[in-house]
């Protein structure tokens, strides 16, 4: 697959360097946000990871290419796409928009499998995809790509809209390792605690790497899940869980099924809300984003230390 990615010269340099690079997902632009909060957030995004001492690599397919960092112009150009217009890439769909010549925007597992491919080891994302509730057989690719896929993920946890006991069952079953950052518990994503415990916590980014490289060293197939809180002055008010219900009992009223069930959920939660889940979706994704670049960075340091003293 390796031959099929078509990395930018400052991705490419980056990898070839041994320097830090952090993978960022391309659905939010065209799925999780409206325009023009999705191509500010994602160009926010790249901006807190270089700021950190990392190089961006937005991954998305265009014109059945698949891109390893985008400029700006491809990332405006994908946050005005009309609805519909761009297919949403999890492992099932990559081969499809490959061979048809379509423009495609990676899922978590989607953005996982292309950065594994191009030697890409720490992802920052918004949330994972999960369990869905009162679904316990509809769940997320994402969940399997952790458990088959060696990439670091970045995240403030599941999705809030999902079933967290069930999908951290789920992760469990595949051998995935949660770590948090700062935190004992799993974050609720738009809050800041789930108050679900997760495996083990860690005070810094320097921590995280290194669980990363013992991983790595053992030779494990399967990804680390790197959980953050979302910022205090960021987090939703506590009855977020109201809007949630509701849109979840109006997913279920409206027949919604498959891919348009997580997106139908967010947009309906931050009507719900007047707007707060949103504003609180676009800060953790700012938050993980800069997190995952300083990771990076204590990783590829590590990394560089290991390889020194051989």
């Amino acid at each position: 697959m390796t031959t099929l990615l078509h990395l930018s010269p400052e991705v490419d340099a980056a990898l070839h360097a041994g320097q830090a690079v952090v993978a960022l997902e391309s659905t939010l632009i065209t799925h999780g946000l409206p325009w023009p909060e999705n191509a500010a957030t994602a160009l926010s995004m790249e901006a807190v990871v270089r700021e950190s001492g990392a190089v961006p690599a937005t991954i998305a397919v265009l014109a059945g290419r698949i891109m390893v960092g985008l400029s700006r112009e491809q990332i405006e150009d994908l946050a005005q796409r009309p609805s519909g217009s761009v297919r949403k890439c999890s492992r099932r769909d990559l081969p499809i928009v490959v061979a048809r010549g379509e423009d495609g925007a990676t899922t978590v597992a989607g953005t996982m499998i292309v950065a594994h491919q191009a030697g890409i080891r720490v992802f920052g994302t918004g949330g994972i995809g999960g369990v869905h509730r009162g679904a316990p057989f509809d769940v997320s690719a994402d969940l399997l790509e952790l458990g088959r896929t060696p990439v670091a993920v970045v995240c403030a946890g599941p999705k809030a809209i999902l079933d967290l006991p069930q999908t951290l069952e789920v992760l469990e079953t595949h051998g995935v390792p949660i770590v948090g950052l700062g935190t004992d518990t799993l974050p609720g994503f738009y809050t800041r605690s789930s108050g679900l415990p997760i495996d083990v916590r860690v005070e810094t980014p320097r921590e995280a790497a290194a669980i990363i490289i013992a991983a790595e060293r053992m030779n494990a197939q399967h990804g680390t899940l790197i959980v953050v809180p979302v910022p205090e002055s960021d987090a939703s008010a506590d009855d977020i869980d109201a809007a949630i219900n509701r849109a979840v009992a109006d997913a279920e009223a409206r027949g919604s099924r498959g891919k348009e069930v997580t997106p139908f959920l967010l947009q309906r939660v931050a009507e719900l809300s007047g707007g707060a889940s949103l504003r609180t979706n676009q800060a953790l994704l700012v938050h993980n984003a800069r997190t995952a670049g300083l990771i990076a960075v204590e990783l590829a340091a590590l990394s560089a230390a290991a390889a020194s003293s051989r």
